[in-house]
């Protein structure tokens, strides 16, 4: 608690009494700063303010506190600011006194470093605390490693023992999935060799059927074009009626090596469909070696380890043993069967391929040669065409340069005729008295309708000759348009033999050697049947 007893000096109540204490410019000091200035008494407060001060009547002082402040006067000659903070801390300075000068001198120079303070035996428990919490520490950490050795070495040869049987489950599971690949693999050869048998079994029954479904194709192609005629160049020739023969002969032999191309594609299908799934079994055995090597190429020194989540999990599609040995054998036995079944079928296929192309080759010599015989007559309607047409042209050009010439009379007269009226309009403008009609006048007026007469007659005779130029190139017109059928029709006729070309080849006789250890034809490797 701070009081002021004057305007310069305050007081600070340590509970024996009222210390003075200088003022500051800004705030009052704390006791332990204080400066004293004059003897004042100590057992009672301050109740009033002015140039004095009283105090409460004085309590005496008890032996206690006589014994402890003359202690602390006897320290005060050691250390003066001891005998301050002992007073002010216990607060047994004698009451009823006055507190010398010299003093509270020395208390301005004292100072104390907050905190609680020890004993002695304090401090030599606290020493014999921490070794022995030291020794107990290290019997503790001894224990611990004695028992981690144990650890260690048993759970190391624990690993040591179930890696080297992983080791040898995965070497076996590796020999045993390799046989099962290698079997798969020969399978396979012997799948892909039958399958590219019977390819080539049905790649020659298509040929033949390409081969007559050429020239199915080429005599549709043929009517197709012919159909592009434009009319009066659509007629119903013998041409057409050849070729609707040709095509009704062509679609009665192809129902037979159809249905052998189908029955091959059918077994072809089950072939690929067998093989894809052996090679599927096989690709995921091949998988399942690179994997399991992978697994036997690991170690604690390799770089790709690492902790996984649930590694332990049963996945998804996992199968038993048996259940995976039986798949794999029965992929093998289904691909055995499919090719025998592929065997007898290239047999009869090979059988059905050698059936006549004679009807073809005939029918194919008398359609080219009705297609000639209408081109030989085409050409001749074409060519009195041309000449009609070149007379045209040349008619036309002459006319044509006729109405140049008119069109430049025309054109000079209408500047003729732009002269005269300038002139007229300028004479317009002459004065007064000398605006009279004369001779020039006269003129000028008579050959303004001159010309504008010989131009209407100009233009009347260019009108006449574009009527007739118009008509020249109507005709002309007419003339290149049937110039047009005529060439369109030659043209697709010329087309047509020139797609007939691809016939005229002629048939190789297919005559395949008979295989006495499969009994089937050996088929060539490149197609024998073609037609001519």
């Amino acid at each position: 608690m701070w009081a002021q007893a004057d305007g310069s000096s305050c007081f600070a109540d340590t509970g024996l009494g009222f210390l003075p204490v200088e003022k500051s410019s800004s705030h009052l000091l704390r006791h332990r700063d204080l400066t004293c200035t004059e003897q004042v008494p100590l057992s009672a407060p301050v109740v009033g303010a002015g140039p004095g001060y009283h105090r409460a009547p004085p309590h005496p002082a008890s032996p206690a506190q006589t014994s402890h402040l003359a202690t602390a006067r006897s320290r005060a000659g050691e250390n003066p600011r001891m005998f301050v903070v002992e007073a002010l801390n216990s607060r047994h300075l004698p009451t009823g006194g006055v507190a010398p000068l010299h003093l509270f001198s020395k208390m301005a120079s004292l100072s104390v470093k907050p905190g609680q303070r020890f004993t002695l035996p304090d401090w030599k428990n606290n020493s014999l605390l921490i070794s022995a919490n030291a020794e107990q520490q290290r019997f503790n950490s001894h224990h611990i490693r004695q028992e981690g050795r144990v650890l260690r070495n048993d759970t190391g040869n624990q690993a040591k023992w179930d890696e080297h049987n992983s080791r040898t489950h995965l070497k076996d599971r590796i020999s045993t999935v390799d046989k099962w690949r290698e079997a798969l693999a020969k399978c396979l050869t012997d799948l892909d060799l039958e399958i590219d048998a019977l390819g080539k079994v049905k790649e020659a029954a298509e040929n033949a059927i390409q081969a007559k479904n050429l020239c199915l194709d080429v005599a549709i192609e043929c009517l197709t074009f012919r159909e592009s005629r434009r009319d009066i160049d659509v007629v119903r020739d013998p041409v057409e009626e050849e070729l609707h023969k040709e095509v009704k002969v062509i679609e009665k032999t192809k129902k037979e090596l159809q249905q052998r191309v189908d029955d091959a594609f059918r077994q072809l299908c089950l072939l690929k469909e067998a093989r894809q799934q052996l090679s599927c079994d096989h690709r995921h055995k091949v998988e399942a070696l690179e994997l399991d090597q992978q697994c036997m190429s690991f170690n604690p020194t390799s770089g790709n380890i690492s902790f996984k989540v649930n590694p332990t999990r049963i996945p998804d599609g996992t199968t038993a043993l048996s259940e995976w040995e039986l798949n794999s054998r029965c992929n093998k036995e289904r691909a055995e069967a499919e090719m025998r079944a592929s065997v007898d079928l290239r047999g009869a296929i090979t059988l059905a391929i050698a059936q006549t192309n004679n009807e073809l080759d005939a029918q194919r010599i008398a359609t080219e040669f009705a297609l000639r015989k209408r081109m030989r007559d085409m050409e001749a309607a074409l060519s009195e065409l041309r000449w009609q047409e070149k007379n045209t042209l040349e008619e036309i050009a002459e006319m044509e340069e006729e109405i140049r010439q008119l069109e430049e009379d025309i054109k000079k007269r209408t500047l003729d005729l732009k002269v005269a009226h300038t002139r007229l309009e300028t004479r317009t403008y002459r004065p007064h008295i000398e605006l009279c009609r004369d001779q020039a006048q006269f003129g000028l007026t008579d050959e303004v309708q001159q010309l504008e007469g010989i131009i209407r007659a100009l233009q009347q005779k260019r009108t006449e000759s574009q009527d007739a130029l118009d008509a020249l190139y109507r005709q002309l017109h007419r003339i290149q348009t049937d110039i047009g059928y005529k060439t369109n029709s030659l043209q697709l006729d010329n087309k047509c033999m020139d797609t007939r070309r691809k016939l005229v080849v002629p048939v190789e006789k297919f005559d395949p050697e008979v295989d006495a250890v499969s009994r089937t034809r050996n088929l060539p490797r490149e197609s024998q049947l073609e037609l001519a």
